[in-house]
Formats: C-alpha cells, structure tokens, sequence
C-alpha cells in the first residue's frame, strides 16, 4: 500500500484495491450498487451494496479531490449551463461549468434558478479553480448577466442559446447516470454525488474522436496509472 493513502483506508478491512475498484466501478460505468456487487461476487468477493455505497460516499470525494489537484490549469474560455434533474420527485437545478476543452470546472445543486444561485455557482466556481477567465458564455437566462455584474465584471460576457453546446454536452453523461440510478433522494446527496462524478467519470473519457487508436491506448494508460496513484494501488498497477 501506498504509504500515503494508508490513512485513508484505515479501519476498513477490505483491501484498498477492492475498494478503489469498486468506487472506480460505480463511478466510470452506468451501473447501481447492486451491479457492482456482482460483479465483485463473480470476482469471488462478498460484500454488500450497501458497503460498496459507503465506500462510494467515503473515498469518492477523496478521489474527486485529488483528481482535481493534478488538472491542469483551466483554459480562459468557461462555458456555463443549467439543467433541471429531479430530487426526491421535485424540480432542482444543477449548474455545470466547463473550459473550452470540455474540462469539467465545478457544479453546483440548488434549489432555484435565480440570481442568488448563480451568484453562488459563480463564487463557488472562482474559488475552486483559483483564476479568471478571459470570457464566459452562457444560454440567455437574466440570472447570468446579474451574478456576471457582482461577481466577474471584468470578464467578458457572451451570451447566445447558439454558443454553449460544450456546456450542454457535458449534461449527457450525468443524464445518463441519473437514469440509471432512478434519481436522487436529496439535494445534499446530489450534491455530493454529482461532485465527486463530474471528475472521475470525465478522467476515463478523453476525446476519443481526436485520437488515433494508439494514442487513444496510450492516453488511457496514463490516466490508469494516474489513478493508481491517486488512490494508492500503485503498486498492483505496477505488477499486475
């Protein structure tokens, strides 16, 4: 075990790479817990989805986290965009932001869709990623153009429904996922959830389109190894 991801795992008596892979897993693929019991049975390994669900909650943000101490610097042009998801049966909000090049920036879950809640994606946003950028686009919701005036004002705006398909495309995965986990049961697990899966799932999804096979492969093995790292299983990286 990685030396410094032995305090993470303490008290848990499944081995850390059961558990990486578990949350890799859950998080990587549109599968419920239940699922990746499974397929942990058919690894000959017995552990309940409710285990695998705390494991996800525990070591998720952890991973999350980390992922996103190792991304680099964000590109000047941030695309930002909102959709509706259901929470508990009810209409809530959740607000994406990415750079040019599809890196996920930040998001946000609120219970409305007004000037407060984008000033506190805004905020919430500048201070995650620690910089400015040159220009944001956003679709034509007033709330942007409010929380742009207190917040950024120095930045420039573009705002066009024609402009923000980065932004928009960067939904699909998470609808996706929403569906396969029949909703969420509250705004704080949303939250939390959605956080930790808007930077591992985007980590194992380079722009395939652009690549050739080979480098598509290389590419792959790098971010592999940057797990590894990142959770501690470096070693079984190395060996297997």
């Amino acid at each position: 075990m990685d030396t410094a991801a032995a305090p993470l795992y303490k008290g848990f008596r499944f081995p850390l790479e059961v558990i990486a892979h578990a949350v890799w897993l859950y998080h990587r693929f549109r599968l419920s817990l239940r699922d990746v019991e499974e397929l942990l049975f058919e690894r000959g390994i017995q552990v309940s989805y409710e285990a695998v669900r705390l494991w996800c909650e525990r070591f998720g943000p952890a991973y999350a986290a980390r992922l996103h101490r190792r991304q680099h610097r964000p590109g000047d042009q941030w695309h930002l965009d909102e959709v509706f998801i259901k929470v508990n049966g009810r209409m809530r909000y959740l607000w994406r932001a990415v750079d040019q090049d599809g890196t996920v920036l930040d998001i946000l879950v609120t219970n409305t869709r007004d000037t407060a809640a984008a000033r506190r994606f805004f905020r919430k946003l500048l201070k995650g990623t620690e910089t400015l950028p040159r220009v944001i686009v956003t679709d034509r919701l007033r709330s942007y153009g409010a929380a742009h005036r207190d917040v950024m004002p120095s930045v420039e705006h573009r705002s066009s429904k024609y402009l923000n398909n980065r932004a928009e495309n960067s939904h699909i995965i998470t609808r996706e996922r929403e569906r396969a986990m029949k909703g969420f049961r509250s705004v704080g697990s949303a939250q939390r959830f959605l956080a930790s899966f808007s930077r591992i799932s985007p980590h194992f999804r380079p722009r395939r389109h652009l690549m050739s096979a080979s480098d598509y492969r290389t590419e792959m093995t790098n971010r592999h190894t940057v797990w590894h790292q990142i959770t501690g299983t470096t070693l079984l990286a190395t060996t297997a």
